[in-house]
């Protein structure tokens, strides 16, 4: 018999796929308890010249910071001061308090659309005050910490959402996908992926006109799996991009888990490695080790040794967005079990513990952040809320894409203004 005759073949075990399937489903109790958390402290820090490879073993690591009394040890510790720790709690708690008002909104029918980044504030937040204010961001959708901690108006990231006369974008993006270029925000495009490869060129781009700005691609572990990861991965190893690489691993993809993007296999941070470029996997919950992480790789990157991957290690406690129900998929109270807390309160707990903070200013912080949250709406509802949105600059849409408007577009423009009876 030939070898390519079944026969031959009979003994031979079938062939078979492996589907990865999250821990836990809905009515299973979660246990984190097989996560490895290693001590606050224990990951080294290489010298930031230090050739890429000496960082790989902290790509299957988990640099931390704060520990369990939330002291800040070990040779990640950034030594932020009291003020700068401060302006970090108070902007991440206003991005608490907007995403909920927010939420809220959508839910009374004020807007389409709404995605929160509950249990991740600090890291868009402590990249932030990381990085300087022009250095370009490539946001996906929930970095918002990102504007709010440079001081943009809360009004007008609500008029966005809201679509209404204030919004700077005139309606063109779907609520909540900003873009600020004075405020570091490139556009955030749905098609998710693309701001990686955009980052990448942006640097690339910053570095060929011999400018001192870098820049900060951000994608969520789902997008990993897509080509664009890959793609600004080789470009940002090859040409040794000023660039850094943020992957949120916050363990969901809408409704599907990491493992589906490859996390059953190694690490996301890992992924650096078989690039040869730097690598770090960081608590993403600790707003100090995030600050000292990115410092480190935006220090790398203006001394030209090359790009960072990073992989902020999280949890996205609400569902991806409004459109989402997350109880249909994993757990109740899941987010609560997570072994790494709450941001928020572990920045708190760490101020408390120098002595800068206590309950009192913390409560005076949330009815200040819950007022400022309240009158930016209510200055943003003057100018109109989505449902009310009618034919008013119509016209608009044919605007600001080309230089002279072709005589196709114009014939459509004055069709279309024609049947509106403009």
């Amino acid at each position: 018999m030939s070898e390519a005759d079944p026969q031959t073949r009979r003994n031979a075990p079938a062939l078979s796929l492996h589907v990865p399937e999250p821990a836990f489903r809905p009515g299973d109790t979660p246990d984190f308890s097989s996560i490895p958390v290693p001590p606050a402290g224990a990951a080294p820090r290489p010298d930031t010249a230090a050739p890429a490879r000496e960082t790989f073993p902290l790509t299957d690591a988990l640099v931390r910071v704060l520990d369990e009394d939330g002291r800040a040890v070990g040779p990640w510790d950034p030594k932020l001061d009291p003020d700068t720790l401060r302006k970090m709690l108070k902007d991440m708690v206003t991005v608490r308090v907007f995403d909920d008002r927010m939420y809220r909104a959508q839910r009374q029918g004020k807007t389409s659309f709404y995605m929160k980044c509950t249990g991740e504030e600090a890291i868009a937040v402590a990249a932030a005050a990381a990085t300087h204010r022009d250095d370009m961001h490539f946001p996906t959708y929930r970095q918002q910490g990102l504007l709010v901690s440079r001081g943009y108006p809360l009004t007008d990231m609500m008029c966005q959402i809201y679509s209404n006369r204030g919004d700077k974008l005139q309606g063109r993006q779907l609520p909540i996908m900003y873009s600020d270029k004075p405020h570091g925000f490139f556009s955030i495009s749905g098609n998710l992926g693309t701001q990686y490869p955009q980052a990448v060129g942006w640097a690339m781009a910053s570095a060929i006109k011999g400018d001192s700005r870098i820049a900060m691609g951000w994608i969520g572990d789902g997008a990993t799996a897509e080509g664009d990861f890959h793609s600004a991965m080789t470009f940002a190893a090859v040409y040794t991009a000023p660039v850094i690489l943020a992957v949120v691993n916050n363990q969901w993809a809408i409704s599907s888990f990491s493992g589906i993007a490859g996390a059953e296999k190694s690490t996301f941070a890992a992924r650096a490695v078989g690039y040869g470029v730097a690598g770090l996997r960081v608590d993403g919950n600790d707003a100090l080790a995030v600050y000292a992480a990115v410092q480190w790789a935006a220090e790398r990157a203006r001394a030209n040794a090359g790009p960072t991957l990073i992989e902020f290690f999280t949890y996205r406690a609400e569902g991806h967005s409004t459109s989402d129900d997350p109880t249909g998929y994993r757990p109740a109270g899941e987010a609560q079990q997570w072994p790494l807390g709450d941001p928020i309160a572990r920045l708190r707990q760490h101020l408390t513990a120098l002595g800068e903070w206590d309950d009192e200013r913390h409560d005076a912080l949330v009815k200040e952040a819950d007022l400022a949250v309240r009158a930016a709406q209510k200055e943003a509802e003057k100018l109109g809320i989505l449902p009310e949105q009618g034919r008013e600059n119509i016209q608009s849409m044919f605007e600001d894409v080309y230089a002279e408007v072709p005589w196709h577009i114009a014939e459509q423009r004055d069709q279309c203004l024609k049947e509106a009876g403009l």
